[in-house]
């Protein structure tokens, strides 16, 4: 079995990896992917903070509720990160699942900056842990 260390240098390079990823569909015009590849970028980033702490979960809810617990509500995070990964999580279910749901370039791309910005304290977080 592979060290914690290792799945958590993968999680962070998932996220990485989605970043890239949205920024192309981002410049392509693909919005809805984009959402989804930032909305990833940011669970594979919480997902590697968990990790890097012995926490660990199957689904995304509760992904958010160990992060909430863990790290937003005891203050280690701030809150408006917590809102933000609330919110991306609502925006890429309704591009995934429902019909007829369109983004303004503008916001996605707003999402995607905001969205460099939280992988990069959570990696800057996950550093520490290591």
């Amino acid at each position: 079995m592979a060290e914690k260390s290792e799945y958590v240098r993968y999680r962070l390079d998932q996220s990485r990896e989605s970043l890239q990823a949205a920024e192309a569909c981002l410049q392509s015009g693909y919005l809805r992917s984009a959402v989804n590849r930032v909305y990833y970028a940011c669970f594979y980033a919480v997902s590697a903070l968990l990790l890097a702490e012995g926490f660990r979960s199957a689904k995304h809810t509760g992904v958010r509720s160990l992060f909430d617990r863990h790290w937003i509500k005891n203050g280690r995070l701030p809150i408006e990160m917590a809102h933000f990964y609330r919110d991306l999580f609502k925006y890429r279910h309704q591009g995934d699942y429902e019909d007829l749901i369109s983004f303004a370039h503008d916001e996605v791309e707003s999402w995607f900056e905001e969205a460099r910005n939280f992988v990069r304290r959570v990696s800057e977080e996950v550093d520490k842990l290591q």
